[in-house]
């Protein structure tokens, strides 16, 4: 029991060092390669933050516990809204003035209403996680083209001087990006061993674990990057990490575990309880951060809401399991 907590904190440790590097040093690696800025902040930044995620499920599938792996990408999307945002608004009011994540957070509700319709069934087949890799790398698609077409756009500018910010020699950003990779790897299978030992022990499911322990340490990431831009004035990055990193969850780390191990028997409170807070989260995301008669912004107030949201939510999951 002893070695299993040792291996959770130190995973998660070790996984959110690993990640900052592995953000840092492919995004830097990406600019010496010529690669647009606002491509940068839309693709490398926002699969980067969700590497811990997408790592984590794939080991954990691997490991025969699909169940932990779902758990850790829906929780993951209800600690992004609910806690994340929810923390990071309370700081400082986020703006959202960037178009294209204006564009994002329908989609991702979308994604979300797709990734509810696989699991109607109580299953996810490989085929299922298969289309939703296509749907990947469909919105990756869709990040190019609209880098592209959108210059001048205000997450572009916010990108430019996080990059002048964190500026390194080509051959350090890429040690950085190999070291970062590995790490992530190993620190992951480290954290999914003490996880599901924990859970064995004391006869929690894979799934609770995976939607709180899991999806709180391989988030912490995205909490760290938004609070960090946030105060730093870059609020389109703050909520971009967010919104990005959650539908990379719904459709890479659940296609991705998907395809290694199908979901043949899911437990009926995925959709009742877990999908449906994370959708009525992204609702309320669409409602307070699109700016429909007014420009988008998530005042104190509503991250108030939305933290008091997530709390309301894991006091469901506890008692839940007490019962």
């Amino acid at each position: 029991m002893t070695l299993a907590i040792l291996a959770i904190l130190g995973g998660f440790i070790l996984l959110v060092w690993s990640a900052d590097r592995f953000v840092e040093g492919a995004a830097v690696t990406a600019k010496h390669a010529g690669m647009p800025s606002l491509l940068i902040g839309m693709v490398i930044v926002g699969f980067g933050t969700s590497a811990p995620e997408m790592v984590v499920s794939a080991m954990a599938a691997i490991d025969g516990n699909p169940d932990l792996a779902l758990g850790n990408a829906l929780g993951s999307n209800i600690v992004n809204t609910g806690l994340i945002l929810g923390v990071t608004a309370v700081i400082t009011p986020i703006m959202v003035q960037s178009k294209i994540v204006r564009k994002e957070i329908p989609l991702l509700l979308l994604i979300g209403l797709l990734l509810g319709y696989f699991l109607l069934d109580g299953a996810l087949t490989r085929v299922e996680a298969v289309l939703l890799l296509v749907g990947f790398f469909t919105l990756i698609g869709w990040s190019i083209f609209s880098a592209i077409k959108s210059k001048g756009d205000k997450l572009e500018t916010e990108m430019d001087q996080e990059l002048v910010d964190h500026a390194m020699p080509l051959k350090k950003a890429i040690f950085w990006l190999v070291l970062g990779l590995v790490l992530l790897i190993e620190s992951s299978r480290v954290l999914v061993w003490g996880a599901v030992n924990i859970a064995h022990a004391f006869g929690v499911s894979d799934l609770i674990i995976g939607l709180t322990i899991v999806a709180l340490g391989t988030s912490l990431p995205e909490l760290a990057a938004s609070v960090i831009a946030v105060r730093k004035g870059e609020h389109d990055i703050a909520i971009g990490n967010v919104v990005g990193s959650n539908m990379f969850n719904l459709l890479a780390v659940v296609g991705i575990a998907g395809v290694i191990s199908p979901m043949s028997s899911l437990p009926e409170q995925v959709l009742s309880r877990d999908w449906l807070v994370m959708m009525s989260m992204t609702v309320a995301l669409l409602i307070i951060a699109y700016g429909f008669r007014r420009a988008g912004r998530i005042n104190r107030y509503e991250g108030v809401g939305l933290l008091i949201a997530f709390c309301a939510y894991n006091v469901w999951l506890v008692s839940s399991v007490i019962a």
